[in-house]
């Protein structure tokens, strides 16, 4: 195991890493739920409860973590409900025996409900603000939403991590190649802002009587769709009902270029080969093969040879319209 993993990221020196910056956990470390990081909550002696985030080793550059966070606290200065990291010191981002680690305040709430309009339209207004402030300056650091990584990268990482059988390679890798072509002519470059990145139901909690967006860990430049495509779910009407609600909260805030609604397919193909190439590149952390035993098995990648063709059709039918 190499020495920049988590393997020597015991419990003892966790406690040693944040009692290094002058907090003093006095409760036990709970491990939340995070696979690409490790992330632990836990009460200080200062009767505070705090998040804990170790940043995965030779993920991201300490220059893109910067970036990262000075967005996080650019947004919380400007009224926009995320949860950003503590500066302590004058900085955000601490390392303790060749780990990076971060601190949050600890919060809590319940998870969005994607089917409640209401609540759409109030996220639809977070990510308005959001993006009127994202904006105002660019990235230098962070990677953008782009077919490279999304795609061949993921395709290449899938197929060295030698997980797709023999059996199942021909018929995934003939649907796999037909949609990454598909998707590369559908696709373009439009306008670019920073993004959350990685805007979900899991990454959104509502909590006395608002939203809270966490976890900017994937923040990037692309195209402003990125924030609102995964809020939607159903059928084609029921999507652009959805739609239409984010959007009438958004365009509050800030104007949304309407030719980019045809980049809501696109990028859902792009997001399921890159979570298969995902999977595959991690999976060499123990933590893979506990929690996802089903990726390496035939009938996973035979369900997601269905799933690629039924989004290779949808890759060849109109974009989605706005009811009007």
């Amino acid at each position: 195991m190499s020495e920049f993993s988590f393997a020597n990221l015991t419990p003892d020196l966790i406690l040693d890493a944040i009692e290094s910056i002058g907090i003093y956990p006095e409760s036990g470390l709970l491990a939340l739920n995070s696979y690409e990081n490790r992330v632990y909550q836990f009460k200080a002696d200062d009767n505070y409860r705090y998040v804990v985030k170790f940043y995965r080793p030779q993920r991201w550059t300490n220059e893109q973590i910067h970036e990262e966070h000075s967005f996080s606290l650019n947004l919380l200065e400007a009224e926009v409900p995320v949860v950003a990291p503590i500066v302590r010191d004058g900085t955000s981002l601490f390392e303790y025996q060749g780990y990076r680690f971060t601190l949050f305040p600890s919060v809590g709430g319940r998870q969005f409900e994607m089917d409640n309009l209401d609540q759409l339209e109030m996220l639809g207004r977070y990510i308005g603000r959001l993006h009127s402030v994202a904006g105002n300056h660019v990235f230098t650091h962070r990677p953008t939403v782009n077919t490279q990584d999304y795609l061949h990268h993921a395709r290449e990482a899938i197929l060295s991590s030698q997980l797709l059988s023999k059996y199942m390679e021909t018929p995934f890798l003939t649907i796999l190649d037909q949609l990454i072509d598909k998707t590369e002519q559908t696709y373009y470059k439009t306008d670019q802002i920073r993004l959350h990145g990685d805007c979900h139901a899991g990454n959104i909690l509502w909590s006395n009587d608002k939203l809270l967006l966490v976890d900017l860990d994937d923040c990037r430049q692309g195209p402003a769709i990125q924030d609102l495509w995964m809020m939607l779910n159903g059928d084609r009407q029921e999507k652009a009902m959805q739609l239409d609600t984010l959007l009438c909260g958004y365009e509050e805030f800030q104007s949304f270029d309407h030719r980019q609604l045809g980049l809501i397919e696109p990028l859902r193909a792009m997001r399921m080969v890159h979570y298969m190439g995902w999977l595959a590149t991690r999976w060499q952390d123990p933590a893979f093969p506990r929690n996802f035993s089903w990726f390496a098995t035939d009938k996973y990648w035979e369900q997601q040879v269905l799933a690629l063709k039924e989004q290779y059709a949808v890759l060849n039918e109109p974009a989605i319209k706005l009811i009007p």
